[in-house]
C-alpha cells in the first residue's frame, strides 16, 4: 500500500504506517501461487463496467475475500490459494481497483456491496458465502450479511472497520487521528496529480505514492501492482473511496444490529502500528490499542457463535504479516458450518 511519508508527529507517522507498504514487504510468497493475481481473470459484466474476479477451488461454500482501502484482490496472494485447497476461494477488485474497470460513482460499502452481489450473480457463482474482509474491506462484508442475511453463512472480520472507530480513535489520540488523515487526503491529492503527469521511478514521491518494488511480490505481479499505482484512473478511484469513507460508515452505522447466532471470527492486531521500534510504548499508543482491542470485543460480542483472536507478530494487514494466522481463522470457521 502506498506509503505517505509525510513530516508530522511520530504518533501520526505511526498511524500512517499501518497504511504503508512495510507491513506487505514482510510477507514471503512462492511465485507460482502469485501469477493469477498479476492480470485481469473472469471480467463480469455488472451493467456497462466490469469487475475482475478470480477463483479457485471448490466445496460446499465459497469465500469471498474483500481488501483494505486503496487495494486490489492481489493482498490476499498468500492466503486465497490456501484456502482454495478447503473451499472455493474468490478475490474481487472494487471498482477502479487493480484490473476492475472505473465507475462514476465512489466505492461506499454501499456501492461496493451491490457491485459484488451483481457480479457474483452473474458469475454464476450462488451462495452460500462466507465473507472475509480487512480494513475498509471488513466493513463492507459486514454491510453485505445485513443486506443478504441468508446468503451468508460466516464472516472473518481482519482488522475490520467499525463505523465508529474513526471517531473513537480520534478521541484516544487526541485529535492527532484527523490530522493525519487530512494530511493524507492532501498528498493523495498530489498523487493523482502526479500520475497525471507521470511518475519517475525512484524519486521520493514514485516511492511515498506507490511504495515501491514489493519484495514478497514476483516480478509479474510488482509490475501489474506498480502499472496500477501509477495510474490516474486508479488515484480517482482511491481518492473518491477515501472521500466517501464518513458516508460508508453511516451506511454501516444505519444498518447496524446483532449477528445472531451467525458463525464470525474477528482477527486483531498484536503488533501497535502506532509504536516506534527501539522506544517504551507511549500512554497515547496504550491507549490507542486499548481501543481498538475494545473496538473489535465489540464487533464480536454482535454474534453468539464468535471467536476473538489476537495475532501475535502482525500490524493492522494481518494477512500480509501472518496470512496462516487469516487461513487458519477461515478454515476453523469452515469447519463450524460444514456439515
Amino acid at each position: 500500500m502506498p506509503r505517505f511519508a509525510l513530516r508530522m508527529s511520530v504518533f501520526a507517522i505511526a498511524i500512517a504506517a499501518a497504511c504503508s507498504a512495510s507491513s506487505f514487504a514482510q510477507a514471503p510468497a512462492a511465485p507460482d501461487t502469485q501469477l493469477a493475481f498479476s492480470h485481469a481473470n473472469q471480467m463480469v459484466d455488472i451493467g456497462g463496467r466490469r469487475l475482475n474476479l478470480y477463483c479457485s477451488g471448490s466445496g460446499t461454500n465459497t469465500v469471498i475475500f474483500d481488501s483494505p482501502s486503496g487495494m486490489g484482490g492481489w493482498v490476499w496472494h498468500a492466503v486465497q490459494p490456501e484456502v482454495a485447497k478447503h473451499a472455493r476461494a474468490c478475490v474481487f477488485d472494487r471498482a477502479g481497483l487493480g484490473f476492475s474497470d472505473p465507475a462514476e460513482r465512489p466505492n461506499t460499502s454501499q456501492n461496493v456491496v451491490e457491485d459484488l452481489h451483481a457480479a457474483l450473480g452473474k458469475a454464476g457463482i450462488a451462495p452460500p458465502y462466507v465473507l472475509v474482509g480487512n480494513s475498509f474491506g471488513g466493513g463492507n462484508i459486514q454491510l453485505f450479511a445485513y443486506r443478504y442475511p441468508s446468503e451468508v453463512k460466516g464472516l472473518v472480520l481482519v482488522e475490520a472497520q467499525h463505523e465508529d472507530e474513526t471517531d473513537r480513535m480520534n478521541v484516544v489520540s487526541k485529535g492527532k487521528l484527523k490530522e493525519m488523515s487530512a494530511m493524507l487526503t492532501e498528498y493523495g491529492k498530489a498523487c493523482e496529480a502526479q500520475s497525471k503527469i507521470g511518475f519517475v521511478p525512484g524519486s521520493e514521491l514514485f516511492t511515498n505514492c506507490t511504495g515501491g518494488f514489493q519484495p514478497q511480490f514476483g516480478r509479474a505481479l510488482n509490475a501489474a501492482y506498480l502499472a496500477s499505482l501509477t495510474s490516474p484512473a486508479y488515484w480517482r478511484a482511491r481518492n473518491a473511496e477515501e472521500e466517501a469513507f464518513e458516508t460508508s460508515n453511516a451506511q454501516l452505522r444505519a444498518a447496524r444490529r446483532p449477528f445472531g447466532d451467525l458463525p464470525l471470527m474477528v482477527l486483531t492486531r498484536g503488533v501497535s502500528p502506532y509504536a516506534i521500534p527501539g522506544k517504551p510504548q507511549s500512554e497515547l499508543n496504550k491507549a490507542a490499542e486499548k481501543e481498538n482491542l475494545a473496538i473489535h470485543q465489540e464487533m464480536a460480542a454482535l454474534s453468539t457463535r464468535s471467536t476473538h483472536r489476537v495475532v501475535p507478530g502482525a500490524g493492522h494487514v494481518i494477512q500480509a504479516d501472518k496470512p496462516q494466522a487469516v487461513t487458519k481463522a477461515v478454515t476453523d470457521l469452515l469447519a463450524q458450518i460444514t456439515p
